[in-house]
């Protein structure tokens, strides 16, 4: 900021004039009511002397700017001010006693009265300028917080977005890896299926990438792409695999992060599906809760065949999302019984 903060600023404008109009009343009670001055040079010397340290005030913002609290001592800042009010004062006091003596007031009457009043109207000189020194040191240092604030906000929602990005783009490759391998394998098998998904994965590829950019979408948007994901893996798995859908309607319009059920599906399928010759069931179910919309996932599973394994790339992936984009780490949570895998996501409608 190398502006003046009162000239830049309108509102602060008319609060530095009503200071000075303040002080102006101030000063002529004192010369007429306390001094016992005649009310017309009473009110000539309130207006002329503080008008010219109205203006001189301006000035003394280039003073704070130039001697910044943060980039030197205590002592050279106390020295530098002291002779700089002590200069400016001696100013004030010689434009304003030349103005009044040489084009208003030209009486010795005046002269005297002037110079038995010299040492409370340096005084006062010397109090304005600290005061007015003081004032624009405390917009300075407070314009200068809040400018950091900003900076620090935006570089933090920059990481945060960078850290989401990265998040995202861990799901693509991780899925696509999988989907080719199973494809290989399809175009020896069955050459038909082969095309078929290839089909699927190009329309499901088609969505992701058109939604790549943005973080949220729509659930109903979400169970889109889920049900063209489940296409393909169904073509793998064919009657091994049942997907059922329990999503009330009014969910089914909130916004939920991208790509948020695609990992979680995928979990399933691969620590579940892949590990058994039974019928797995995935039940996809949402609701509101209070102020959540919860989103539960379950399916069953072999717990004679399946490996005891710990949360994959997918889920830690949707906690870490989560997490990033709503400021709080209990918005996943996992629950395993003897032969069912529970998988809940809690979307904060507030944030909405």
């Amino acid at each position: 900021m190398l502006s003046n903060p009162i000239l830049s600023n309108f509102k602060n404008f008319r609060i530095y004039l009503l200071f000075w109009l303040i002080i102006t009343a101030l000063y002529l009670n004192i010369l007429n009511f306390g001094i016992q001055v005649d009310l017309y040079i009473a009110v000539i010397d309130s207006l002329i002397f503080n008008l010219i340290l109205c203006g001189l005030g301006l000035s003394f913002w280039y003073s704070a700017r130039f001697i910044p609290l943060d980039k030197n001592n205590l002592s050279k800042i106390i020295l530098t001010h002291i002779l700089g009010g002590v200069l400016l004062t001696i100013l004030w006091l010689f434009i304003g006693y030349n103005i009044i003596n040489n084009f208003v007031l030209t009486s010795e009457d005046y002269t005297k009265f002037f110079y038995e009043t010299l040492s409370w109207r340096f005084l006062i000189g010397l109090l304005i300028y600290f005061l007015i020194i003081s004032f624009y040191y405390i917009i300075t240092y407070y314009t200068g917080f809040q400018e950091k604030l900003v900076t620090e906000n935006k570089f933090k929602n920059l990481a945060t977005k960078a850290e989401l990005k990265s998040l995202k783009f861990q799901i693509n490759p991780h899925f696509i890896f999988n989907s080719l391998n199973s494809l290989s394998a399809l175009t020896t098998i069955d050459p038909k299926k082969a095309k078929v998904m290839i089909q699927k994965l190009a329309d499901f590829l088609r969505f992701t990438l058109s939604n790549n950019e943005i973080q949220k979408n729509k659930l109903y948007d979400e169970l889109k792409n889920i049900k063209i994901y489940l296409e393909i893996e169904k073509i793998r798995f064919e009657d091994k695999l049942e997907y059922v859908e329990k999503i009330n309607e009014e969910c089914k319009q909130v916004l939920v992060p991208n790509m948020i059920l695609q990992p979680l599906i995928e979990n399933a399928i691969k620590h579940a599906v892949y590990e058994t010759l039974e019928k797995i069931t995935l039940t996809l179910s949402c609701e509101r809760e209070n102020d959540y919309l919860h989103i539960k996932l379950t399916n069953n599973f072999d717990s004679d065949s399946t490996a005891n394994k710990g949360p994959g790339i997918g889920l830690k992936n949707i906690g870490e999302r989560l997490k990033l984009l709503y400021r709080r780490d209990n918005l996943f949570k996992i629950n395993k019984t003897h032969d069912t895998f529970n998988v809940s996501i809690y979307i904060p409608l507030l944030d909405e």
